[in-house]
This record gives C-alpha cells, structure tokens and sequence, in this order.
C-alpha cells in the first residue's frame, strides 16, 4: 500500500473528488432533515489521510493564487478600479429593496447615459457615470460597452441568469445646461443616497426641461460671436457687421435644414455657400471689407469643435471606435463646409467677382486689452450658443481670457503656430478642470467654447479658396488644410492634456472623495 507521502497530486485530488462524491450520495439517501446531523458526523468520521490530501491541494492552490494574477480576458472588470481617478470613487453601496428589479436600474441607467451623449459628453465620462449610479444601487457584476451611437450593458448576477441591454442614441443636441444637470444628478445619487425613484423623476425633470435660452437668445448670441471673432483676427467694424448679419442668415438656414430633415451635410453646406456667397457680393460692389476674414467669421459656428474635442478625448481614454466615429462625423462636416465654400467660389468666378488674394489678407491690428475684452465677449456668446448655464457664462469668458493671456505668452516666445494654440489650450483644459470639479459640472461644458478662439477658421478659408480656384497651387492649399487640422487636433489634444494634469490637484475635492467608504 502507497504511503501517504507518495502520494501524486492526481492521486490526491482524486481521492478528494471520490470522498465528495461518496459524502454528496450518503446525504441524498438521507434527506433533508438528515443532512446537519450527516454534516456534524462526517466531520469526525473523515479520513485522516482524505484530510492530509485536502490540505496539501489547498497549500499548492494558494501558492499558485500568489503568482498567477492574471485576470481572464472575457472577466468583467473591477467596478472600483473603473471609478478611481473619476469624481465619483468610492461610491456610497446601497442595498436594494426586492421590489426594485435589476432590470429597472439598468433601464433609468441607459436612459441617463443616452441624454449625456445626446449632450455632448465624452465617453469616458459616460461610462464612469453609468457604473457609478449602478454601483450605488447595488449592481456590481456589471460591463458597460460605448460604441459611438450605441449603449451596451450587460448584468451577470453570481447565481442567476444575466441581463443585456442595448440603447441606441439618434439625435445630438446643443444643451451644456442639460449635461451639467445630468452630471449633478449622478454626483447626488453617488454622495447623497438618492433614491431610484426620485432619480428617475429627476432625469425625467431635465429631459423635459426647457433649454436655457430662447432660440432669438441664440440667433443674436450667435451673430455677437460671428462680428467679435471678426474684429478678433483683424477685421474691420464693418466687415464685423456684415459677418453679424450674414451669421444670422446662416443660422436661419441651419433652423430650415432641421425643421425640413434635410441631412446635416447638406444644410451645413447650404450655410457654408451663403456665408461667402454674401462676403464675393459685397467685395464685388466695392464694400469696404475683407472677404476672407469675413467668411471665416461666419463659418466658425460651423465648425464641429465639439465633436473633435470629444473625439481626441475618447480616443485617448481607450475608447476608439467612439473616437473614430466622432471623427467621421465632424470630417463629413468640414466636407460640408468645404463645398459650400468652394461652390460660392467659382459661382463668384463665373459671374465676374474679382479674383481674392488669400495670400495678402489685409488686417487691423488692435490693442492687446482690446482683444482680450473681444475674446472674452465672444466666448460668453458662442456659451450662450451652446445652451450652457447663466452661472457659467462668466467663468468660462474668464477662462478662455487666461487662456488668451497664455497665447499671447507663447507667441512672445515664438513657439510658432502650431504649439501656440496648444500651449493655450492646455491652460484652458487646466483652468476649467478646476473649476468644473467646484461647481458640480463637466470640465468639457467649460473648455469647449473656451478654445473657440483658437480655432484657425482664416486659414481653412485661404487652404479651400487656393484649391478652388488656383489648381496650380494644388499642393500648397492641401498644405494649408493639412497644417489647420494639426491645429485643431493639438487644441483638442491640449485640453484633454489640461484636465489630465489637474487630476492629482482635484483628488480630495469632491465630498464623496472625502468619506473614504469602505470597499466592498
């Protein structure tokens, strides 16, 4: 007979699996009101040898656990770990009541996560939302998949079966007011215990809500901003009046497309060709103005800021099929804005107007203190533009006025054209990380319309009219359209960059930070 310590290890586990096997029999036979005392008994009956194998396969299994870490690649991830670094770490865990399904806190979840995207928010920012509220009501054996349009959560409870649901978002809409609501309520339900039902009522409140502004509100903040970014890269007081009504006719266009369900492509271009349709007519009559610098007025509310922002954020985040869907979409629009450019230029051409030297776009250089009160004007309207709250005008015109300071900075240091905007951008992400965490909104609703003014809407201009109508110079305007889209991405990059670097001067900011609840 084969000693105990000759044991194999197969011979071991084996002997385990049989002594269980044997024990799970003799309590079948006996029943259920035999099974305790079965249970008491058999602990003095075991094997000593069946004792000494159970206890070297439990020695052998921890020290594999110590030195085999790896989590499976199909696991769900740690709902902890996900919320670290996100204002809504350690979260306050709630039982739930049995009257509320699981499958209630998924629906009012994904209904939260669609009006955040419909908002304008990021991805990550989604998803740290979404598992935080579902967390605190507690369900934790959750994933949560973003992909662009669509939302996926998937509920795997230890010991039933799991539950998967699918929200596809259809619509966008300007509401920065809206979106620092939705984040207030995720910050109250996570710190301050509300409840399921009062939070759908709420989320049912904001969806419902009014926008901030009225529509005139917006077709007049919208035409400031046109007329001040004007006077803001050189332009004169009438060219700043012309971009001022011509704005106006574009935003009405843009009011047309939607009410008529004209495809965003097509009224984006529409808008695009009556903005410098109106700019080659004046210039044709002799008006004192500069096309150029008047069409790149009128078509900065064209410019799809916002998406590219979220784009480079998302993609930064590990979320990139989001990322390249935003940027798809926000390509599609300078497409659109190209070919309503390009076909008011030749229109132009074919009916006489005066060819345009983009090369020699004369400017008037204004007072740095003057551009700075521009700057800050203009971004409190183009806030006004996004729907954004009363209490937030103001500070984000402050922000974006650092951020000028910042510029002007870098430009003094001749960083060149490219790390100038950069440079101010990260300020800006920075400055509205900061305030974001202090006033319970989304550091995005803050840094977006703050780096407006950085946006190269003149040189986009200059790069479509020389591939529009100086075929010779092909090279030179894909340049151009190449160096303004580095621009772009390196305002965007900037920003994301701003709110990485404020993260470890915010942690301990938020009162849910603060209570160190205990994981569980």
């Amino acid at each position: 007979m084969t000693s105990e310590s000759e044991l194999s290890s197969d011979e071991e586990l084996r002997a385990i699996q049989e002594a269980a096997l044997a024990r799970a029999e003799a309590r079948r036979k006996l029943g259920t009101s035999s099974r305790r005392e079965y249970d008491a008994a058999a602990s003095d009956r075991r094997d000593p040898k069946e004792s000494a194998a159970r206890a070297s396969a439990n020695a052998r299994s921890a020290w594999k656990r110590m030195w085999v870490t790896e989590q499976a690649p199909t696991e769900a991830f740690s709902i902890v770990d996900r919320l670290v670094g996100s204002p809504y770490a350690n979260p306050r865990v709630r039982t739930v009541p049995q009257d509320i399904l699981a499958v209630n806190t998924i629906e009012f979840v994904l209904d939260l996560g669609e009006q955040m995207f419909r908002y304008g928010a990021g991805a990550l920012e989604v998803e740290t939302s979404m598992i935080a509220v579902m967390a605190s009501f507690g369900l934790r054996n959750v994933d949560v998949d973003i992909t662009y349009q669509s939302i996926h959560v998937n509920y795997a409870p230890p010991n039933a079966a799991s539950l998967s649901l699918l929200r596809v978002v259809r619509s966008w809409t300007n509401n920065y007011a809206g979106l620092a609501l939705v984040h207030q309520l995720v910050t109250d339900i996570v710190q301050d215990g509300v409840s399921q039902a009062e939070a759908v009522e709420r989320l049912r409140d904001i969806t419902r809500r009014p926008k901030q502004f009225p529509k005139w509100i917006v077709s007049a903040a919208g035409a400031i901003f046109a007329g001040l970014f004007v006077l803001y890269i050189g332009g004169s007081p009438t060219g700043s009046l012309v971009a001022f009504v011509s704005s106006i006719i574009v935003m009405e266009i843009g009011k047309l497309g939607a009410k008529w369900r004209i495809p965003e492509f097509f009224a984006t271009a529409a808008s695009a060709f009556a903005a410098t349709a109106i700019a080659m007519v004046l210039w044709a009559l002799d008006v004192l103005i500069s096309p150029a610098i008047v069409v790149a007025g009128g078509i900065m509310l064209l410019l799809p800021s916002a998406r590219i922002v979220s784009s480079v954020q998302d993609a930064i985040n590990g979320f990139p099929v989001t990322a390249a869907g935003r940027a798809f979409s926000a390509m599609i629009t300078y497409a659109a804005i190209v070919a309503g450019i390009v076909a008011a230029l030749v229109l132009g051409s074919l009916a006489g107007v005066p060819s345009l030297d983009v090369a020699q776009v004369s400017s008037i250089s204004y007072p740095w203190w003057a551009m700075l009160l521009t700057v800050g004007m203009a971004t409190a309207a183009i806030t006004a533009v996004e729907q954004s709250a009363i209490r937030l005008l103001l500070p984000t015109a402050g922000i974006a006025m650092l951020g000028f300071l910042a510029y002007s900075g870098s430009q003094w240091i001749g960083a060149g054209e490219r790390l100038t905007p950069a440079v101010a951008a990260v300020v800006i992400g920075f400055a509205a990380r900061l305030f974001a965490m202090r006033s319970s909104a989304p550091q995005l609703v803050i840094a977006v319309p703050a780096i407006v003014f950085l946006l190269p809407g003149l040189m986009i201009f200059r790069s479509m009219y020389v591939i529009a109508m100086n075929t010779s110079e092909l090279v030179t305007g894909l340049a151009g359209m190449f160096n303004a889209m580095m621009i772009i991405m390196a305002v965007a990059a900037g920003v994301v960059l701003g709110d990485t670097l404020a993260r470890p001067f915010t942690r301990g900011w938020s009162r849910n930070e603060r209570r160190r609840i205990r994981r569980r």
